[in-house]
């Protein structure tokens, strides 16, 4: 992804989720600008920890003894509990100089289990504050240590890469120098040089298909971006299979016992279905409900739900079709449902007449 799609993914996973992103690309990309400037957009506070320049001491404080016990100070740099919302960055991950530095960072990259807060030794990070994470690649470019598997199942590794356009629109913005941008604009090849790999070996696990679930459930991710996005948690295979599967989801009917047990979960997919596979799942609820089959409260109310979001047309048929059973007609004829199947009703009753 470029920056702008990088601005905008950080922005719902930062101000939605309490995951980790882990920024990974080149230098001189604009991770680090980009990263400031959504902390700014969402009116966050901004602290950068340039890990490559820093020891243990440094982020889980030094120690000191009170009466029988061992407290370690707070380090400067930590976002006090009544502060504004903080972007805590932690940069240069994996340029970290000694090993137990990138040890005593691991836990605080890691997002908080559910109930409880984000952490760093004896230190707890306010529920407001965030944490995001900025690498160069490791292919060999670069001075920086491997990350090992286990920590990168605790961030959303988030790829960005070159793009003239995109650096076309940031130069205008300010204003750099005339010749530059046109020389770029006709010379793309010259903004910057050098491989685009990034081969991190994301693989799932159960950890990455939460993350998976909670970006799903609460981020609204642009569909181009979404297998970029999916593929920093659980790996590109993965990512690819699963938004397959997905799509081919999409392209099926709802079934009955999808509209009647679980209409929270697909009411947006009905309401989108085209018109061919909204007949289909129309004819399977009919055919379902003919069975003699007895409705509870919540499912009546799932099927008129179902009712409302069908086009108006497809609304006066189905709810004919419904009318015929007399199970059916009675749960329909009830005061309550009267905004749902009136009109399809009265359309109805004037056919007869």
């Amino acid at each position: 992804m470029n920056i702008d799609q990088l601005k905008t993914v950080l922005r719902e996973i930062i101000t939605k989720t309490d995951l980790t992103p882990c920024v990974v690309g080149h230098r001189g990309v604009g991770k680090t600008a980009a990263i400031v400037q959504v902390s700014a957009e969402i009116d966050f506070a901004y602290t950068a920890l340039r890990l490559g320049q820093m020891e243990v001491g440094d982020l889980v404080g030094i120690p000191y003894r009170d009466g029988e016990v061992m407290h370690w100070s707070r380090p400067s740099w930590w976002p006090a509990a009544d502060i504004k919302q903080t972007l805590v960055h932690c940069d240069e991950l994996n340029r970290a100089q000694q090993e137990d530095t990138l040890q005593a960072i691991f836990q605080f990259v890691e997002p908080p289990a559910q109930g409880q807060q984000r952490a760093l030794h004896t230190h707890k990070l306010a529920a407001q504050h965030r944490v995001v994470v900025a690498i160069n690649p490791p292919d060999g470019s670069y001075q920086v240590a491997p990350l090992d598997r286990a920590l990168l199942d605790r961030m959303i590794v988030l790829q960005v890469e070159s793009d003239a356009e995109c650096w076309g629109r940031y130069a205008s913005r300010q204003e750099f120098d005339p010749q530059i941008r046109h020389f770029i604009a006709g010379n793309s090849s010259f903004l910057a040089t050098g491989a685009e790999s990034f081969d991190l070996q994301i693989e799932p696990s159960e950890r990455a298909w939460e993350m998976v679930s909670t970006l799903k459930q609460n981020c609204r991710l642009p569909a181009e971006l979404e297998m970029e996005v999916y593929s920093g948690v659980v790996g590109r295979e993965a990512a690819v299979c699963f938004l397959s599967w997905c799509a081919e989801q999409r392209q099926r009917p709802l079934s009955a016992e999808q509209v009647l047990n679980s209409w929270e979960q697909f009411a947006d997919q009905a309401a989108s279905q085209r018109d061919d596979i909204q007949a289909a799942c129309m004819s399977d609820l009919a055919g379902h409900l003919s069975d003699k089959i007895q409705l509870d409260a919540v499912q009546q109310d799932n099927l008129v739900a179902y009712i409302e979001v069908l086009p108006r047309d497809m609304r006066f048929g189905f709810v004919k079709s419904l009318l015929r059973i007399p199970a059916i007609a009675t749960i329909l004829s009830q005061d309550r449902y009267d905004h749902a199947v009136l009109d399809a009703i009265s359309k109805i009753s004037e056919e007869v007449a």
